[in-house]
Order: structure tokens, then sequence, then C-alpha cells
């Protein structure tokens, strides 16, 4: 008999071909959504169709349930993601900063396209939904407005940590933005940069080791290798925070869509709305200006000029009928893509 491999209460669905395809694509989409201020990587578990059965699998591993099942799901999926965020955090912070209203118009319409999903999911609504809903959509609202100020350089190891736990939460509730939480901390451009460096060191030690020099001394030696090292400076704490985060909100996710399913639904369904009210597109940088401050120093003249894109504080704008009918038709690309992802490997049979 066929199922929804994501309905609550299924087991993990057993790996095939389409369902892992499925399972490496979603994983993709929550690498980039975790690189983007504004879009949630849980968000995209559910447009995908996938998240009930990767936070089952993640709770199962950490409470020593092994099974090949789940420890296939978790590889495709997190092997997926973690790809795409080592070879494409540079390109995607490029596009965020100088692309934004398309790149924002294009994931509005990959978020919306898991509300289907989680609609139906939440079936027969109750007041309970409704209030649950209610309440994470004004979060959301609340958090779109809480404008985060400049990022103010690499933390101490303790903010790092705190940055890379709230990465890791953003990984499992769809609509909590992990990008943006590490913009609220003040780590985004760090992290991102940091991931960048350490792909720039590999590469540039691989590079050596082809030039001929031994493989041990040209990874350590070669010069090119120095932002690799201090990469992992950075990324050593983000990591643990990451793995304690996924550990623990995990669990508390499948023991709420357990014990209280449809009010967690609905939770889910209004993050999932309320997303969309972070990504307003018609937004892009503003070059500073003398007197302005920026990672708490008054710039002047020849300092402003010096301020990289990263850094410009962000206004929103009026958008030309041009840019209006390219972000309506950029959305509708994202929520058909996304919907016909969700459809993947839906009809798996038992």
């Amino acid at each position: 008999m066929s199922h929804d491999p994501d309905s609550i209460g299924d087991p993990i669905p057993p790996p095939t071909v389409l369902g892992l395809a499925r399972a490496a694509i979603g994983g993709v989409l929550m690498g980039l959504a975790n690189l983007v201020p504004g879009i949630s990587g849980g968000t995209m578990l559910l447009a995908t169709g996938v998240y009930t059965a990767f936070v089952t699998a993640i709770a199962e591993l950490t409470t020593l349930r092994i099974r090949l099942r789940a420890l296939l799901l978790l590889a495709a999926v997190g092997g997926a993601a973690a790809l795409a965020i080592l070879t494409l955090a540079g390109a995607t912070k490029a596009l965020v900063v100088e692309q934004r209203w398309i790149m924002y118009s294009l994931f509005i319409g990959l978020t919306l396209g898991g509300v289907p999903l989680v609609w139906r999911r939440a079936h027969p609504t109750s007041r309970a939904v409704w209030t649950a809903a209610g309440v994470a959509f004004l979060v959301m609202v609340a958090m779109a407005f809480a404008r985060p100020g400049n990022d103010a350089g690499g933390g101490s190891a303790v903010l790092l940590l705190l940055s890379g736990v709230a990465g890791a939460s953003a990984m499992i509730l769809p609509g909590v933005s992990g990008g943006y939480l590490l913009l609220l901390l003040g780590q985004y451009v760090p992290i991102l940069d940091a991931i960048d460096g350490l792909k720039q060191g590999l590469v540039a030690g691989l590079d050596a080791v082809r030039a001929g020099d031994a493989a041990l001394l040209g990874l350590i030696s070669a010069p090119a290798t120095e932002p690799a090292r201090e990469a992992i400076g950075v990324l050593i704490p983000v990591g643990i925070g990451v793995v304690a985060g996924v550990v623990g909100v995990s669990n508390l996710v499948r023991w709420l869509l357990q014990h209280y399913a449809h009010p967690t639904l609905g939770a889910l369904l209004g993050l999932l709305v309320g997303a969309v009210v972070g990504l307003w597109p018609f937004q892009q940088g503003v070059p500073p200006q003398a007197g302005d401050v920026v990672k708490g120093q008054v710039l002047t003249a020849e300092s402003a000029a010096e301020v990289e894109p990263d850094d410009w504080a962000v206004r929103f704008f009026r958008p030309s009928p041009g840019q209006a009918g390219g972000a309506l038709a950029l959305a509708g690309l994202g929520l058909a893509a996304t919907l016909a992802i969700a459809r993947l490997g839906s009809n798996v049979e038992d």
C-alpha cells in the first residue's frame, strides 16, 4: 500500500532511488537555505516532504536506535547539505548581496511551496491549530522587523558555539532562518567567510600537492592555506554548536509531534507563512557615508569608501513594474519547483 513518507506517525520509509534522490534535493536546498538570511533549512525539508523522516532519523540515532534506513536518509540529506554549503557559500553570499530581490523572490516561492504539505497534515483543524499558527506567525513577523545591525566580526568561542546552536535549530524548525539568527548574533559574514576560506585553503593545498610538494608539507606550510587555518578556529566551535542544536531540537520536535501533533503542525504552518514576511524582496544595500557607524567605528570619507558591500545597511525601495513582474515570476517559479520536488518519490510503495 502506498503512503506519504512524511506523514505524522509513519516510520522512516524504506530506501529507494527516488526517495534518496528526494532527500538529497532537500539536503541541497537546506544547505543553500542556511546560507541565506530569511530562509529556513527546515522549510526546505518540509517543502520536499522529508521533514518528519529527517527529524525521526536524527532522534533515533541520538537515542542509539540504529537502523540502516535512518542512516541512509541522514547521509543523503546531510551529505548533500554539507556539499552545498562548502561549495556554494561564497557564491550564495555574493548573490544575496548583489542580487537580493531576485534571490528573495525565488525563495519566497520555494518557501510557500511547503504550505500545502503542512496544511494537509494539520487537518482536521481545530482552535489549537489556529492558535499555535497565529502565535508562530506573530513571532516570525516580530523577527522580520527586528532589523539586525552590521556584523561585528568574529566573536568569542562561546558566541560561535551559540551561533552553531542557532543555525542548527533553524535546520529543524521550519520558518526559522539560520542565516537571519546569525545576522542577529553578528556572526553571519564571519562564518560564511570562514567556510569560503576553508574551501580556498583546501583547494590551495591540493594544488600544492599536485605541483610536487610533499602532501603533508604542502597542506601545512603552503602560504595559501592560511585562510583554512583561520577558518578552522571559527568552524570548530560552530560545528560543536550545530551538533548540540540538532540533537536537542530534533528530539524536542519528535516528542511534540508524537504527543501534540496538530498544535505542533499549526505552529509549523505559522512559522512557514510568517517566514515570507522577512523575505520582502525589494531591499538593497546602501553605501555608507562619512559619520555612519559600522562595526563600532565612526567612518570617515576614506574609510566609508573601503567598506565591503557585505557590511552595507539594507533599505527598502519601490520596485519598477518590471521588477515587480519579475519578482512574481520568480516566486511562481520557486513555488512550482517546490511542488514538483514534493511529488518526487511521494508514491513509494511499502
